[in-house]
Protein backbone atom coordinates (compact mmCIF):
# COMPACT_ATOMS: atom_id res chain seq x y z
CA UNK A 1 0.00 0.00 0.00
CA UNK A 2 1.55 3.16 -0.88
CA UNK A 3 2.93 6.17 1.96
CA UNK A 4 -0.21 9.28 0.58
CA UNK A 5 1.85 12.50 0.62
CA UNK A 6 1.09 16.44 0.62
CA UNK A 7 4.23 18.61 0.17
CA UNK A 8 3.76 22.27 1.29
CA UNK A 9 6.83 24.41 -0.60
CA UNK A 10 5.95 27.94 -1.32
CA UNK A 11 8.69 27.98 -4.70
CA UNK A 12 7.54 25.97 -7.57
CA UNK A 13 10.28 24.90 -8.93
CA UNK A 14 11.36 23.23 -5.98
CA UNK A 15 7.79 22.19 -5.24
CA UNK A 16 7.64 20.25 -8.87
CA UNK A 17 10.70 18.69 -8.67
CA UNK A 18 9.96 16.94 -5.30
CA UNK A 19 6.82 15.94 -6.17
CA UNK A 20 8.74 14.45 -9.23
CA UNK A 21 11.54 12.79 -7.19
CA UNK A 22 9.15 11.65 -4.09
CA UNK A 23 6.58 9.76 -6.89
CA UNK A 24 9.60 8.22 -8.67
CA UNK A 25 9.11 6.21 -4.95
CA UNK A 26 7.58 2.69 -5.69
CA UNK A 27 5.94 2.95 -2.40
CA UNK A 28 5.42 6.82 -2.23
CA UNK A 29 2.20 8.74 -3.88
CA UNK A 30 1.79 12.31 -3.58
CA UNK A 31 -1.82 13.27 -3.41
CA UNK A 32 -0.93 17.06 -3.38
CA UNK A 33 0.76 20.17 -3.31
CA UNK A 34 0.30 23.72 -1.95
CA UNK A 35 2.35 26.51 -1.99
CA UNK A 36 1.24 28.14 0.81
CA UNK A 37 0.95 27.37 4.49
CA UNK A 38 -2.56 28.46 4.97
CA UNK A 39 -4.03 25.78 2.28
CA UNK A 40 -2.26 22.79 4.32
CA UNK A 41 -5.11 22.29 6.84
CA UNK A 42 -7.70 22.12 3.76
CA UNK A 43 -5.56 20.12 1.64
CA UNK A 44 -5.17 17.53 4.63
CA UNK A 45 -8.69 17.28 4.89
CA UNK A 46 -9.35 16.81 1.15
CA UNK A 47 -7.02 14.27 0.39
CA UNK A 48 -5.96 12.87 3.61
CA UNK A 49 -2.40 12.30 3.46
CA UNK A 50 -0.56 9.76 5.79
CA UNK A 51 2.44 12.25 6.31
CA UNK A 52 2.85 15.77 5.32
CA UNK A 53 6.17 17.88 4.37
CA UNK A 54 6.29 21.48 5.38
CA UNK A 55 8.67 24.00 4.61
CA UNK A 56 9.20 25.96 7.34
CA UNK A 57 8.89 29.74 5.23
CA UNK A 58 5.64 30.23 3.19
CA UNK A 59 2.98 32.91 2.82
CA UNK A 60 -0.08 32.73 5.36
CA UNK A 61 1.10 30.50 7.41
CA UNK A 62 4.39 29.19 7.99
CA UNK A 63 5.23 25.56 8.29
CA UNK A 64 5.96 25.33 11.62
CA UNK A 65 2.12 26.93 12.61
CA UNK A 66 1.22 24.75 10.01
CA UNK A 67 2.04 21.95 11.83
CA UNK A 68 0.86 22.96 15.22
CA UNK A 69 -2.94 23.32 13.38
CA UNK A 70 -2.33 19.99 12.08
CA UNK A 71 -2.11 18.24 14.92
CA UNK A 72 -5.59 19.76 16.73
CA UNK A 73 -7.43 19.15 12.91
CA UNK A 74 -5.81 16.37 11.49
CA UNK A 75 -3.99 14.15 14.84
CA UNK A 76 -3.19 11.38 12.08
CA UNK A 77 -0.95 13.03 9.43
CA UNK A 78 2.51 12.59 10.81
CA UNK A 79 4.47 15.94 9.67
CA UNK A 80 8.04 16.30 8.42
CA UNK A 81 9.52 19.47 8.38
CA UNK A 82 11.41 19.95 5.27
CA UNK A 83 13.84 23.33 5.49
CA UNK A 84 17.01 25.30 4.32
CA UNK A 85 17.39 26.28 7.73
CA UNK A 86 19.45 23.90 9.72
CA UNK A 87 18.86 25.71 12.82
CA UNK A 88 18.68 24.82 16.96
CA UNK A 89 15.84 26.95 17.25
CA UNK A 90 13.64 25.83 14.10
CA UNK A 91 14.53 22.07 15.45
CA UNK A 92 13.02 22.62 19.01
CA UNK A 93 10.16 24.65 17.77
CA UNK A 94 9.28 22.13 15.23
CA UNK A 95 9.29 19.31 17.85
CA UNK A 96 7.03 20.98 20.35
CA UNK A 97 4.16 21.54 17.36
CA UNK A 98 4.39 17.72 17.08
CA UNK A 99 6.82 17.46 13.82
CA UNK A 100 7.40 13.59 13.55
CA UNK A 101 10.65 14.57 11.31
CA UNK A 102 13.06 17.33 10.61
CA UNK A 103 14.97 17.08 7.22
CA UNK A 104 17.05 19.99 5.95
CA UNK A 105 16.66 20.11 2.09
CA UNK A 106 20.58 19.54 1.04
CA UNK A 107 20.24 16.43 2.67
CA UNK A 108 20.17 13.23 -0.04
CA UNK A 109 17.36 12.40 -1.44
CA UNK A 110 17.66 8.43 -0.02
CA UNK A 111 17.59 10.12 3.45
CA UNK A 112 14.27 11.80 2.76
CA UNK A 113 12.55 9.00 1.68
CA UNK A 114 13.94 7.32 4.42
CA UNK A 115 12.54 9.51 6.66
CA UNK A 116 9.41 9.46 5.40
CA UNK A 117 9.38 5.75 6.19
CA UNK A 118 10.74 5.83 9.21
CA UNK A 119 8.49 8.14 10.25
CA UNK A 120 5.16 6.26 8.83
CA UNK A 121 6.71 3.34 11.18
CA UNK A 122 6.26 5.41 14.19
CA UNK A 123 9.73 6.55 14.99
CA UNK A 124 11.17 10.68 15.15
CA UNK A 125 13.64 11.32 12.53
CA UNK A 126 16.25 14.39 13.42
CA UNK A 127 19.40 14.94 11.95
CA UNK A 128 21.95 13.67 15.27
CA UNK A 129 24.49 16.89 15.01
CA UNK A 130 21.23 19.21 14.29
CA UNK A 131 19.88 17.36 17.54
CA UNK A 132 22.83 18.03 19.22
CA UNK A 133 23.34 21.70 18.41
CA UNK A 134 19.75 21.75 19.71
CA UNK A 135 20.65 20.64 23.18
CA UNK A 136 23.13 22.68 23.28
CA UNK A 137 21.52 25.97 22.42
CA UNK A 138 18.95 25.58 25.27
CA UNK A 139 15.91 27.12 25.23
CA UNK A 140 14.47 30.67 23.51
CA UNK A 141 14.88 32.81 26.35
CA UNK A 142 12.14 35.24 24.47
CA UNK A 143 8.44 35.80 25.35
CA UNK A 144 5.94 35.23 22.87
CA UNK A 145 5.97 39.17 22.72
CA UNK A 146 9.21 39.89 22.42
CA UNK A 147 9.11 37.64 19.78
CA UNK A 148 6.33 38.93 18.23
CA UNK A 149 7.90 42.37 18.33
CA UNK A 150 10.90 41.01 16.41
CA UNK A 151 9.17 39.54 13.94
CA UNK A 152 7.84 43.02 13.05
CA UNK A 153 11.03 45.29 13.50
CA UNK A 154 12.22 42.67 10.77
CA UNK A 155 11.21 44.96 7.80
CA UNK A 156 12.57 48.27 9.65
CA UNK A 157 9.32 49.20 11.24
CA UNK A 158 9.17 52.13 13.22
CA UNK A 159 8.56 51.78 17.11
CA UNK A 160 5.05 53.70 16.14
CA UNK A 161 4.19 50.93 13.25
CA UNK A 162 4.97 48.52 15.16
CA UNK A 163 2.95 49.48 18.17
CA UNK A 164 0.07 49.71 15.74
CA UNK A 165 0.45 46.51 14.30
CA UNK A 166 0.40 45.06 17.57
CA UNK A 167 -2.14 46.77 19.20
CA UNK A 168 0.39 47.76 21.73
CA UNK A 169 1.76 51.70 23.25
CA UNK A 170 4.89 52.66 21.72
CA UNK A 171 6.68 52.31 25.47
CA UNK A 172 6.05 48.97 25.53
CA UNK A 173 6.88 48.31 22.34
CA UNK A 174 10.33 49.77 23.33
CA UNK A 175 10.76 47.77 26.75
CA UNK A 176 9.99 44.48 24.79
CA UNK A 177 12.81 45.72 22.42
CA UNK A 178 15.01 46.59 24.81
CA UNK A 179 14.65 43.51 27.00
CA UNK A 180 15.11 41.41 23.41
CA UNK A 181 18.18 43.04 22.53
CA UNK A 182 19.21 42.32 26.21
CA UNK A 183 18.55 38.74 25.84
CA UNK A 184 20.48 38.16 22.87
CA UNK A 185 23.17 40.36 23.90
CA UNK A 186 22.67 42.15 20.77
CA UNK A 187 23.79 45.87 19.62
CA UNK A 188 20.63 47.13 18.89
CA UNK A 189 17.07 46.15 17.80
CA UNK A 190 18.58 45.11 13.78
CA UNK A 191 20.94 42.88 15.46
CA UNK A 192 18.30 41.22 17.56
CA UNK A 193 16.26 40.60 14.82
CA UNK A 194 19.83 39.04 12.96
CA UNK A 195 20.59 37.06 16.21
CA UNK A 196 16.71 35.70 16.76
CA UNK A 197 16.36 34.90 13.49
CA UNK A 198 19.92 32.76 13.19
CA UNK A 199 19.23 31.15 16.09
CA UNK A 200 15.64 30.00 14.79
CA UNK A 201 13.62 31.76 17.68
CA UNK A 202 11.62 34.08 15.49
Amino acid sequence: MSIRLLLAEDQELVRTALSKLLDLEEDFEVVAAVGRGDEVVAAVRAHAPDVALLDIEMPGLDGLSAATALRVEAPACRVIILTTFGRAGYLRRAMEAGAAGFVVKDAPAEMLAAAVRRVMAGERVVDPVLAAATLAAGECPLTLRERDVLVAARTGAAVAEIAATLHLSEGTVRNYLSTAIGKTAARNRADAVRVADERGWL
